[in-house]
């Protein structure tokens, strides 16, 4: 891995806070991702599942986690196991765990290699109540192949199929929505190696040159900063492009007098930041995307004082609706008229900025958590409005990562430029 190592602290701490969470004598099992194939015999790049690295920071394929907080022997109570390596394996993919290095990672005793998984396996099913089982559940998820987790439930339920089974995700999804002190120091990194490859690309940016390039510049940064790459695929969007909410083709010349909208951003260790900025391809916005910008600007500012604790994710989004909607009467986009005229369940200002204004970040860029659950210190979320108007060629989104605190929240991107002023000043 190219990060820093982890203190196992913060995975011992985890799998506390999850024992807690579990029925009385009960048997979690967390897999890893595969590695998924691409064609003959290429394969993406492993992605660990996040599951099993928030529980034990292993960041390898075929590992298998299980925990029996209730076991009636210790020594049965936390194990891991991983694939044994050989000299074959260290030459073709390189260095694997080895026991000793697990346990240093992760704080767990007892690693074993997947050899002994099913004999150990069918040891604690003998002995536990209830047995929890993971698989992806996020509302936004399409799940069109066989996991690792599908395929280990139906085995599981085959070969056992008198036991009572559990879901492990909603216990996960509560855990991991409020992240821990040494996570929002991660998420803070993955945001300074992001603010490296957008400051990198302000005197950078000029009529004529590549999304693609752009794009280059960014990743050349990031990887320098021992990021793997980008949290997610990279959106730099010039001119009408800009009004493509997921444009990620990057193919295409920024013309003098457009606005380029970029959504990028790094990840660090595993975990994500969530950036967007827009920058004039000519270092300098004209009056009228100007005002767009300025008008997007002060949603963002608004709907950031929101995010505090107690707060609810439907409240919050209507709160933020409001503000749109004058922002968007006041540009001569909407009329009272319109506004009034709507029905509520379609609210006209979503003509113009049709998506949420906020997401749980972490692991996962939409990162897992409840939308009825009231916000809560700990919670980190992006905060992100735009106006889209495609009859002028112009699309505006502004976001950065914010923290909720006890009293107020933290701006993780603070020292990122935002206001115009700073990026035309930058840029030129």
């Amino acid at each position: 891995m190219r990060y820093l190592p982890i203190s196992a602290d913060l995975f011992i701490a985890n799998r506390e806070r999850l024992a807690q969470q579990l029925k009385p004598n009960s048997l979690a099992v967390v897999n890893s991702n595969d590695i998924m194939p691409t064609n003959a015999d290429g394969t993406m790049p492993f992605r660990q599942n996040n599951d099993i690295f928030y529980l034990s920071g292993i960041d390898q394929e075929e590992s298998i986690l299980l925990l029996f907080p209730d076991a009636p022997d210790p020594k049965m109570r936390e194990i891991l196991f991983l694939r044994e390596t050989n000299e074959l394996i260290a030459i073709w993919e390189g260095h694997k765990y080895t026991q000793e290095e697990a346990t240093a990672t992760s704080g767990i005793l007892q690693v074993k290699w997947l050899s002994e998984f099913q004999a150990t396996f069918h040891t604690l099913m003998g002995l536990c109540e209830y047995v929890y089982l993971n698989t992806n559940e996020h509302s936004r998820a399409v799940v069109e192949v066989q996991t690792r987790d599908a395929r280990f439930i139906n085995w599981c339920k085959e070969a056992y199929p008198l036991h009572t089974y559990q879901r492990l995700t909603p216990l996960m999804h509560y855990l991991r929505a409020k992240k821990q002190p040494q996570e929002i120091e991660l998420i803070q990194t993955a945001c300074q190696i992001t603010e490296k490859g957008f400051r990198r690309l302000l005197p950078f940016v000029k009529p004529d040159v590549m999304e693609y390039e752009i794009e280059a510049e960014l990743l050349h940064e990031f990887v320098r900063n021992r990021s793997r790459g980008f949290a997610y695929t990279p959106i730099i969007a010039s001119g009408a492009s800009a009004c493509i909410l997921h444009y990620i083709e990057n193919n295409q010349r920024c013309k003098a007098g457009d606005v380029i909208l970029l959504d990028v951003a790094a990840e660090y260790a595993n975990y994500a930041s969530d950036l967007t900025r827009c920058l004039p391809v000519s270092g300098k916005f004209s009056a009228r995307q100007r005002q767009v910008y300025d008008a997007v600007l002060r949603v963002m500012k608004g709907a950031t004082a929101m995010l505090t604790v107690g707060n609810t994710w439907d409240a919050y989004h209507e709160a933020v609706g409001e503000l749109m909607t004058k922002e968007l009467v006041d540009l001569g986009l909407l009329t009272m008229q319109a506004v009034q005229d709507a029905p509520k369940d379609k609210p006209a200002y979503k003509k113009y900025f049709m998506h949420g204004t906020s997401h749980h970040l972490g692991l996962d860029v939409h990162d897992v958590g409840n939308k009825y659950r009231k916000f809560e210190a700990g919670f980190v979320f992006t905060c992100e409005p735009g106006i889209y108007i495609p009859a002028e060629g112009l699309g505006i989104r502004l976001e950065n990562d914010i923290v909720i605190t006890e009293t107020s929240n933290i701006d993780l991107m603070a020292t990122i430029p935002l206001e115009a002023e700073e990026i035309e000043d930058l840029m030129n």
